[in-house]
């Protein structure tokens, strides 16, 4: 492309290469063609998705796995709203991602076009911000502010909706131009020294102190203070789902997840503290159960770079707004180890009455599979999660040992996520193992990027684990529905092995028996021309605990398997 004479595509293009983006995921169509065009010859590598779903769940798990933006492009109509699901699954767990839509030209927008449709408009609730471009020059200035908002603050998806008159159109403008962001405050200030003094003052004060780890400090990349901050303390640490990886789950002090389905002793730690400490989690209702019952006897403290969190879900006594690692760091000075001595002998007493166990006899069974996944990677592989039961189980089983190797659809709970988003975490972290831990109905609904998997070569091992049903709804309707089981039956699914290879360079692996694991798994992980699936025929109606019903309280947990006559009453939130 020559400076001299380039289009609004080619500035674009131009512009991405200067953000230092490394790969493209997306389909092309006819509004896009000015843009896609412009990729022949870049130094960016378009991956061909088969589906805009799967490109936007690709761009997400690289961002999850890089930190870095993911960069999706798609066309007009369909085309862009096929995105939807994979922005709104960004949106929901703070992930940084900039979307490119063709758009019809801006002569013909709002007259019902060919392909035409708002996406503008659509997507508006589910991202943190959007454009639609006006003029050929202004796609540089409003490129570098998305790359910005999208990747600042709490991360979220930026859209860019694009006539293709402007991306086909002569571009005279500047390729450099500064940001024109007034109104925009990110939220990357100091932290109030006077709060975190009260902080400190109310954890001096704690005997039975639990710190509460989410996914913003994750993205903080708190980690290092978190886990000298804990130490010091000699406070324990549980995580959310999105939080697993900052704290290292081998540590005595870990707890591991809390929340509807998370261990036993992370839920009595919450129900017994005398104060949680809540970094980088918004207290959401899949760990808080009923709100008036969370922590209602302990000091409660909420440490979030969005103030807008703040008394959403809970009162607390004490908010501190700001980067959670800066929060940490000002923490950290102030603080001295605590009297917890008793309380952690408690809690390790609920660790050795609770574990997390299974029946190895009878079937197949996924908490086997899992369990013994997770020892044969040592928490060194990538794991990424579809949705329902067997990703419950993997939080549980696999333990996670550093940031950003665990990778799950959290607040939209995305089935067809897994897949897709371990093909992107792959590309951006191509030296280490990735595992795409998913269920045979999730896996359905995006497994046709087996394709852009075995092009690209990407090496992802996908664990298949296929009980024929929607096991976690199945398992609602076990529970709570008198067993009336209703659209739960996958019969009809393929031979997930031979479909595997069916695809040029893929490869398909059978498990049957829990003598097999070991060695399935490990002629998965030797295979590395492109992926491979393994079709893990496990026990069909095996259900997940320990399980807080909705709505109810944590200290409501269910620990085990009811009695077959146990009634249970009719939730009123979802799966």
């Amino acid at each position: 492309m020559s400076e001299a004479k380039m289009t609004g595509g080619e500035a674009l293009v131009r512009c991405l290469e200067n953000a230092g983006v490394q790969y493209i995921f997306g389909l092309p169509g006819g509004a896009a063609l000015p843009m896609f065009d412009a990729l022949v010859g870049s130094k960016i590598k378009l991956i061909l998705a088969r589906h805009e779903q799967g490109a936007a769940h690709m761009a997400d798990g690289y961002a999850r796995a890089t930190g870095k933006p993911g960069v999706v492009l798609a066309t007009s109509g369909p085309g862009a709203t096929n995105t939807i699901t994979g922005i709104l699954t960004a949106h929901m767990d703070s992930v940084p991602m900039v979307v490119l839509t063709g758009q019809t030209i801006s002569s013909m927008i709002g007259k019902d076009a060919f392909q035409e449709a708002d996406v503008f408009g659509t997507t508006m609730p589910l991202v943190k911000h959007s454009y639609l471009i006006k003029s050929t020059n202004e796609i540089p200035r409003v490129l570098r502010e998305a790359f910005y908002i999208a990747s600042t603050g709490r991360p979220g998806p930026v859209l860019i909706d694009i006539p293709k008159d402007y991306s086909s159109g002569l571009f005279t403008g500047d390729l450099y131009p500064e940001m024109d962001l007034p109104g925009y405050n990110p939220g990357t200030g100091e932290p109030d020294e006077n709060v975190v003094m009260q902080i400190a003052s109310a954890l001096s004060k704690s005997r039975r102190p639990l710190i509460l780890a989410g996914h913003g400090a994750l993205l903080a990349d708190a980690n290092e203070v978190l886990l000298a901050l804990a130490e010091k303390l000699k406070a324990p640490v549980t995580t959310t789902l999105l939080g697993k990886g900052v704290f290292p789950e081998s540590h005595p002090l870990a707890l591991g997840m809390l929340g509807m389905h998370g261990t036993a002793y992370a839920n009595k730690a919450v129900v017994e503290c005398d104060l949680i400490l809540s970094v980088g989690s918004r207290y959401d209702d899949r760990i808080i159960g009923k709100a008036s019952m969370f922590c209602r006897n302990a000091v409660r403290i909420h440490i979030d770079i969005d103030a807008a969190e703040f008394g959403r879900m809970i009162k607390c006594d004490y908010y501190c707004k700001g980067d959670a690692r800066k929060v940490l760091d000002m923490l950290l000075p102030q603080v001295g180890e605590l009297k917890t001595e008793e309380w952690l002998q408690t809690l390790d007493g609920y660790k050795e009455r609770y574990p997390l166990n299974y029946k190895k006899r009878g079937g197949l069974k996924m908490q086997h599979i899992l369990d013994v996944l997770s020892e044969m990677t040592k928490g060194q592989a990538i794991i990424v999660t579809d949705v329902g039961q067997h990703q419950m189980w993997a939080a549980q089983f696999c333990k996670t040992e550093h940031p950003h190797t665990w990778l799950s659809s959290g607040g939209a709970g995305t089935m067809g996520y897994g897949f897709p988003a371990a093909v992107g975490a792959y590309l951006g972290n191509p030296k280490r193992q990735v595992w795409a831990v998913v269920g045979d109905g999730g896996f359905q609904m995006t497994m046709c990027e087996l394709a852009t998997a075995c092009v690209n070569k990407v090496p992802v091992k996908v664990l298949v684990l296929n009980n024929r049903y929607l096991g976690m709804v199945r398992q609602w309707q076990t529970l709570f529905y008198d067993d009336r089981k209703s659209g739960v039956d996958l019969d009809g699914s393929p031979d997930f092995a031979k479909l595997a290879e069916s695809f040029p360079g893929g490869k398909g692996l059978t498990l049957k028996r829990a003598a097999d694991i070991r060695k399935v798994l490990q002629k998965a992980m030797d295979y590395n021309e492109g992926p491979c699936v393994i079709d893990a025929l496990v026990e069909k109606t095996d259900n997940l605990f320990p399980m807080i019903p909705p709505g109810a309280a944590v200290e409501d947990m269910i620990i085990e398997e009811p009695r077959a006559n146990h009634k249970l009453e009719k939730p009123t939130g979802s799966t």
